[in-house]
């Protein structure tokens, strides 16, 4: 099966007064290239993001962002029980007998130490729910990626199967290009014998060229043996665009010299619409995975 490299996944991760959103986006490029954008927070965790990402999208522009909405009180800050137990110990010491509790509490906790940072580390359990969250929202990515992929698919096989009519259709031109050369070598020959200039040899040498000149069976052949390569590796699926896309420059190649050698008006724009079709799947080719 074939994979578009345009994908979206989403998902959501509820943990303790926490929401937490998690986005993949991703786009067509060369190679895999990769953004995270996360809270300082979740830093700690951004090569791992990263390996568990490029796990499971092996190409494309990817974003993956985390938004984290706050849902109930977290604190920020935490009391240091033991050193406030201390301050306050000493301080009863010294103060009077007038001096109540909730004053002494007051005072130490101006005290250098008495309140420090909340939690210094990620809480293992939420970073094990945001792991989930990034799973889910990437297997959503790749279901998106499918659904693209089976819309090229069916893009990519009409294009191919026009181009195949088209050069069938050359065919039917063929009886009238064989008339139109043989009238212009007869229409040549005329003019030497009148001059008494006529070269046998040297009319079998143009007669050979201009068939050999004119002649598209061989790319016809090897164009339709590009084309059928083409829908084998579609139909194999995976990372499949590159391949696809060298496939395509030898359809380029055997159109081009079609062209070249058509001397036909109507085979001519036979060719032109071949290009056309092969135009698009080029563009089409870039979001291939």
């Amino acid at each position: 099966m074939m994979y578009s490299m345009t994908g979206f996944g989403r998902s959501v991760v509820n943990v303790p007064n926490k929401k937490i959103t998690i986005e993949v986006r991703s786009l067509n490029s060369k190679n895999l290239d990769l953004n995270v954008k996360l809270p300082s927070y979740y830093r700690e965790k951004e090569i791992d993001i990263r390996d568990q990402v490029s796990k499971t999208l092996s190409r494309g522009k990817i974003e993956v962002s985390i938004y984290v909405e706050i849902t109930g009180a977290v604190n920020a800050y935490a009391v240091n029980r033991e050193i406030v137990k201390s301050y306050m110990e000493d301080l009863y010491a010294l103060a009077d007998e007038q001096t109540s509790k909730a004053e002494l509490l007051g005072m130490a906790m101006r005290l250098p130490d008495s309140v420090q940072s909340g939690r210094d580390e990620l809480d293992e359990n939420e970073w094990m729910e945001i792991q989930k969250g990034i799973t889910q929202a990437l297997n959503a990515c790749l279901d998106f990626r499918k659904q693209e992929g089976l819309s090229l698919e069916k893009d990519l096989g009409e294009s191919i199967q026009a181009i195949s009519d088209l050069s069938m259709k050359a065919d039917s031109y063929a009886a009238e290009r064989e008339e139109l050369t043989r009238n212009r070598l007869k229409n040549a020959l005329e003019q030497l014998e009148s001059s008494d200039k006529a070269d046998p040899d040297r009319f079998e040498q143009e007669l050979i060229f201009y068939l050999e000149k004119y002649d598209i069976n061989e790319e016809k052949v090897r164009l339709s043996n590009h084309l059928e390569y083409f829908q084998k590796t579609m139909k194999e699926g995976g990372a499949c665009g590159k391949k696809l896309g060298f496939i395509s420059q030898e359809l380029g190649r055997e159109i081009n010299t079609m062209g070249s050698k058509a001397n036909h008006a109507e085979l001519q724009k036979t060719v032109v619409q071949m290009k056309d079709y092969l135009e698009r799947i080029k563009e089409q080719i870039l979001n291939v995975l």
